[in-house]
């Protein structure tokens, strides 16, 4: 294909809104992104299954499969987005635009892009001399709760030997990252007026108690924990928001605390939780029923692939690139739950995703087309 037809098909997704959010007003339907998708790859001859997440109504995943059994290469991407800030885009954010050898658009990177990489390179090659299975999976809702990838890991439908996940790694096999975990704590007291303090409980101040007790955690965290291969080597506890009380001249009757947490390979998200519930033992004593815990979403686990995995090789000799750890998180831990050693490996940089003004630098295309195509040769041929 001409690098024309390239930019069609990457028009053809950038123009299909597919907006993840938690925010009502702003979420969409993955469902338009995937029908085209499986269009395609029925075109080339994969089956193509399409099925509801069980746990998102309106979100749609799709297994596209060329050939039978297990084994094989799985390519795999999420079809959504996060929104964006209309003020800050010099150009409509579902319109490709060209300019400078790059392409701008929602999602040119992160990353509904990459499956136009990954049609382009399957109509160059001749796919009858493909003797295990290739597999494209297109996810929905990474940018949110994950519920695609963890649908796909619980249903355990397929069994490929091998995965690799198209984010925006600038072509660098990214081998391990760190988890990503949101908790909220609630301290609801009891209300009153400002001029006699003891007859209410003021939720602001346990919940300066509670962060006294969390900085300490910090701490334990940096001492007992460490990996090498993280620019920040422990997990971390980050203050992200906070909000409580409705006036200064009234006893602050709730309090709400929104923290981020990151658990390292090796240190589970279940062992950052009770470390965390652990700290607040004492207050929760002190102050009866005042005290709650809870996940703002399913905590998403750290992940490694095992360093002697063949992919990790083949995948810095076809990129020239030597494999890294990542501190964002990906789908790549519920995709490892498949039983295939799995890598995060992309055009773009992380840089650019999230940001106004999104772009696919045109330098990526030849380089990650030649990844892809020996990748597919080299797993799914004798």
């Amino acid at each position: 294909m001409s690098l024309p037809d390239f930019i069609n098909l990457y028009k053809d997704l950038i123009a299909i809104p597919s907006i993840s959010s938690t925010d009502p007003s702003w979420d969409q339907s993955n469902l338009q992104v995937i029908n085209q998708l499986a269009s395609w790859l029925e075109e080339l001859d994969f089956d193509c299954e399409i099925k509801e997440v069980s746990s998102a109504p309106g979100k749609y995943n799709l297994i596209a499969s060329l050939g039978q059994g297990d084994g094989g290469l799985l390519l795999a991407g999420h079809t959504d987005t996060v929104p964006y800030d209309e003020g800050k885009w010099l150009s409509d954010p579902f319109k490709v635009t060209e300019k400078d050898n790059r392409l701008y658009g929602l999602g040119t990177i992160d990353m509904k892009g990459f499956f136009a990489f990954v049609i382009e390179v399957l109509k160059t090659l001749d796919l009858t001399k493909l003797d295990k299975p290739l597999r494209i999976l297109a996810t929905a809702d990474e940018e949110t709760t994950m519920s695609g990838a963890q649908d796909i890991a619980t249903q355990k439908s397929i069994k490929p030997d091998y995965a690799v996940i198209g984010e925006p790694t600038g072509m660098v096999p990214v081998v391990m990252h760190k988890g990503h975990m949101s908790e909220a704590i609630r301290i609801t007291g009891r209300s009153g007026h400002s001029s006699d303090p003891d007859k209410g409980i003021n939720a602001i101040e346990i919940m300066h108690l509670v962060i006294g007790e969390l900085k300490k955690v910090q701490q334990q965290f940096k001492d007992k924990y460490s990996n090498k291969h993280f620019e920040v080597p422990y997990p971390t506890l980050n203050f992200g928001a906070i909000s409580g009380g409705d006036s200064p001249n009234r006893i602050c009757g709730c309090c709400d605390l929104h923290i981020d947490m990151r658990p390292i390979p090796g240190v589970s998200t279940n062992e950052l939780f009770i470390t965390l519930k652990d700290a607040l033992t004492e207050i929760e004593k002190r102050y009866p029923n005042c005290l709650e815990i809870y996940h703002l979403h399913e905590p998403i686990p750290s992940y490694q692939c095992p360093m002697h995995s063949d992919l990790i090789e083949k995948t810095q000799i076809y990129t020239g690139n030597q494999a890294q750890s990542a501190n964002y998180c990906t789908e790549a831990p519920f995709i490892q739950e498949l039983g295939c050693d799995t890598i995060v490996l992309g055009p773009g940089h992380i840089a650019q995703a999230h940001q106004p003004n999104e772009y696919l630098d045109l330098s990526f295309v030849k380089p990650t087309k030649e990844v892809i195509k020996k990748l597919i040769t080299h797993y799914c041929t004798v």
